[in-house]
């Protein structure tokens, strides 16, 4: 008799935990997942004070959208997606946090050394102004190149505040623009003066 018993209470006992761990799953999805979306959130808003939505965009975008589809999955009552797409957010967003410090890092430099050539070229121009001026260059020829030089002397600047802001790809974007236009009203003046350097000997 006893025999024939025990399958029936091995069955009941297997029945009895699964319905036990059913339960808990069911539990443990129940609820939206406001810690996680919190968690999601705080390492976005920590990432974007990094410079992440500038300097690590795409990752940055994903943790966003991520986030996003987890309240959309909350307003459709699916916690466990919720969950998976706070859980992405968060490490998405935490990631784009340590790419942008590394790459604001990289502009940092390359914006310094832009600037540094920026500063090079003007003094460049401004002597090659005054060695035109030295040998009497037409006014046509001079005239044109102070004006420019004043120009660029003013983006040279604009450069530079954008460069304490922060904002180390646009200013080294406008500081290397400003040398290549520098360089080439450098190039002119020399051109223009040469032949008048010839004729004084």
């Amino acid at each position: 008799m006893s025999s024939s018993r025990w399958p029936l209470s091995v069955l009941v006992i297997i029945s009895s935990v699964f319905s036990v761990f059913s339960a808990l799953a069911v539990v443990s999805c129940a609820q939206p997942p406001d810690r996680e979306m919190q968690q999601a959130q705080g390492a976005i808003d920590t990432a974007r004070a990094a410079g992440a939505d500038q300097y690590a965009s795409v990752e940055f975008a994903a943790a966003v959208d991520a986030l996003k589809r987890s309240q959309e999955a909350v307003a459709a009552r699916d916690y466990r997606l919720a969950l998976n797409n706070a859980l992405d957010s968060r490490e998405r967003a935490q990631t784009a946090a340590k790419e942008a410090t590394d790459a604001k890092a990289t502009a940092h430099t390359e914006a310094d050394r832009a600037l540094t050539m920026a500063a090079a070229a003007l003094e460049q121009a401004r002597g090659a102004v005054k060695a035109a001026e030295g040998v009497h260059a037409p006014a046509r020829v001079v005239d044109p190149a102070r004006t420019a030089i004043a120009t660029l002397d003013r983006r040279v600047q604009e450069a530079r505040a954008a460069f304490d802001k922060g904002d180390y790809r646009a200013a080294a974007k406008a500081a290397s623009a400003a040398t290549e236009a520098l360089a080439t009203v450098t190039r002119d003046l020399d051109a223009a003066t040469r032949p008048a350097v010839r004729r004084r000997r």
